[in-house]
């Protein structure tokens, strides 16, 4: 028998099926009908907990699905009492896209936990301490265990040290974790970043110091995960995240049946039984295959992409997106290398939720738009610290720019449940409603008001019941494909972009729990090579109408609110309307002097590149 076991311990398994290989391999379409069969026979199969709820399956749900995501975990836990509950809880931002007051964070934990959560996984995308304090008392008032997670990142290097992620970055974080009341502590290496060996240093290091049991996610995105859990488990970690099969792999998990199988006879055998898992896995099968692709399509091609650029699969299948409702496509090679770019000048953040949108969404701006011309109201609290304190020294010039003019009303700071409850005009009829409205005000108000029947539930194809037409294959490269040079970190690696349509291809051309004080920064480095300029009509191309100036939307994406009424007069610049895309809010100015004359659309409009928002007539 191999002596290389650190630890002789039963090796636990969290089988993460209901949350991210849903969202992975079924683009989150699972339906609470589709998990009630599966979940009744998961209960006794022995899994030290099962993941059923984050930001993805509560937006999806609320948004897409029109399912009541409170609902979800009551009726999961009713099907499975004696199998732990796991929620990934993202600090103050809990599964939204901002930083929430400490009312809003304890009502949402206090009714999780009551819901039938049981262990809360609670990570900030800084990781900074600071941010998971208020989730955590919370928790622990409930009763309830708490995973304290460090995100694991690192530079351009691709490993274990470099300017920040060093070993000695995260031993002191986990000892500051711990120290903070985590029962547990998780590496959450939500980009697949963590190579085989570097898992075996680092988990062998924190058992050495760490009282506390050790569990490592890590996503199967560049396909080394099966190699980086096994060094994790003869280090001596305690507890895996793992997936079932039709779900398993790329930006899911590794799958659950070959790790049970490959630790049988050892040590670390997991005590779960391999025909079980496989019955559930032929059980889960058919769902998968009658539900949507996933959005970002090509899960054969991530782990080929993101050995280059390091990136979740996520985020780059969102700035795509952006990219192709632009009229960009084949701008992404020029996004990737922006990206890093941006991610240094804003201190080397981890790219995880929600600041990897961040990130994400200001690189396509300053690539679409000019560097740093144009600068959502996220970029600007995040350097203004409201987001927590980055890992590494920030940019001086782009401190700069994103604070020119920065203002803040203090309003994030004071209570919000009493006034998300005045605001939701009656359709909050219990907590989980009114939190729902709470974290969600514009697309909330929608889901309750079709919970209700107050309004017909769309008809979009995912709200309707389980697409049974098999998903059909990303398709072969065209003969318009082009490839494209990508160079990071001294290293260069290439990208094919195939456009799509007819065309020629174009021409290339509360707010943190603690707010803290903005981050040292350092002079700006020499610029690189210039990027292609500007496509036209990226920016807000203001169209003359009868003497009327129109302000079109300059991105597909959804408004949130109107900052001006009809009548009211405005100057160039002015702020006239906010509009949501890659879930970053951008703010957009009036592009010349006047007096509104029509909002074209409401709040929740979903609308596309070009689509009119504003009139301005003169006076």
């Amino acid at each position: 028998m191999p002596q290389q076991f650190a630890s002789h311990a039963p090796l636990g398994i969290t089988d993460t099926s209901f949350r991210q290989g849903d969202r992975s391999g079924a683009a989150s379409a699972l339906r609470i009908p589709d998990m009630e069969s599966i979940a009744r026979e998961m209960d006794p199969v022995g899994f030290h907990s099962v993941q059923v709820w984050g930001e993805a399956t509560f937006d999806v749900a609320t948004q897409v699905l029109f399912e009541d995501p409170w609902e979800r975990i009551e009726t999961l836990k009713r099907l499975m009492p004696r199998t732990p509950l796991l929620m990934l809880l993202r600090g103050q931002g809990l599964v939204g896209h901002r930083a929430y007051a400490d009312d809003v964070v304890e009502a949402f934990v206090k009714h999780a936990a009551d819901s039938g959560i049981d262990i809360f996984r609670i990570f900030d995308g800084l990781n900074d301490e600071r941010n998971l304090a208020t989730a955590t008392r919370a928790a622990k008032e409930a009763g309830k265990h708490v995973q304290l997670a460090l995100c694991y990142s690192v530079t351009e290097d691709g490993r274990l040290g470099g300017p920040v992620y060093t070993l000695d970055y995260y031993l002191a974080k986990a000892r500051i974790f711990e120290a903070a009341g985590a029962d547990s502590l998780c590496i959450e290496d939500t980009a697949g970043l963590l190579s085989p060996y570097d898992a075996q240093t680092l988990i062998a290091a924190l058992k050495e110091q760490l009282r506390i049991p050790i569990q490592l996610h890590a996503d199967d995105t560049r396909g080394v995960a099966a190699m980086t859990v096994l060094k994790a488990v003869e280090a001596g970690v305690d507890l895996v995240d793992a997936c079932l099969f039709p779900l398993a792999a790329s930006t899911s998990q590794l799958a659950v049946e070959p790790l049970v199988m490959s630790l049988q006879g050892t040590p670390r055998e997991t005590g779960l039984k391999l025909q079980r898992l496989i019955k559930l896995s032929e059980a889960l099968e058919p769902l998968v295959a009658a539900s949507p692709a996933h959005p970002a399509n090509g899960r054969a091609a991530a782990g080929s992409r993101t050995l280059g650029h390091q990136l979740p699969d996520g985020l780059v299948g969102g700035m795509m997106a952006q990219l192709e409702g632009s009229g960009a496509a084949d701008r992404l090679p020029e996004v990737l290398a922006e990206l890093a770019r941006t991610r240094e000048e804003l201190g080397y953040p981890p790219l995880v939720a929600p600041v990897a949108q961040i990130v994400g969404a200001q690189a396509v701006d300053n690539v679409l738009h000019g560097r740093w011309k144009s600068i959502s109201s996220q970029v600007r609290d995040y350097v203004y610290g409201l987001y927590g304190r980055p890992p590494g020294p920030l940019d001086s010039d782009v401190v700069k720019a994103a604070l020119d003019g920065y203002e803040r009303d203090g309003e994030g700071m004071a209570p919000e449940l009493d006034k998300a409850r005045a605001e939701s005009d009656g359709l909050a009829r219990n907590m989980g409603d009114l939190l729902t409205y709470a974290l969600y005000p514009v697309t909330g108000r929608r889901f309750l008001r079709v919970k209700y029947g107050l309004e017909a539930r769309p008809d979009d194809g995912r709200a309707q019941p389980t697409i049974v037409e098999p998903v059909s294959r990303p398709p072969a490269p065209s003969p318009r494909a082009r490839t494209f040079n990508i160079f990071l970190g001294g290293r260069s690696f290439q990208v094919m972009v195939d456009p799509v349509g007819d065309a020629a291809p174009p021409v290339q051309s509360g707010p943190p729990a603690r707010p803290s004080t903005p981050a040292p920064t350092r002079p700006r480095p020499p610029a690189p090579a210039p990027v292609a300029p500007p496509q036209p009509g990226a920016r807000p191309q203001p169209g003359v109408a009868g003497g009327e100036t129109v302000l079109t939307a300059p991105m597909p994406g959804v408004v949130l609110r109107y900052t001006v009424e009809v009548g009211q007069r405005v100057k160039a610049g002015q702020t006239v309307v906010v509009l949501e895309a890659m879930k970053m809010e951008n703010t957009l100015p009036a592009p010349a002097d006047g007096v509104v004359t029509r909002l074209c659309t409401g709040p929740g409009a979903k609308v596309t590149r070009g689509t009119d928002l504003v009139v301005i007539g003169p006076g």
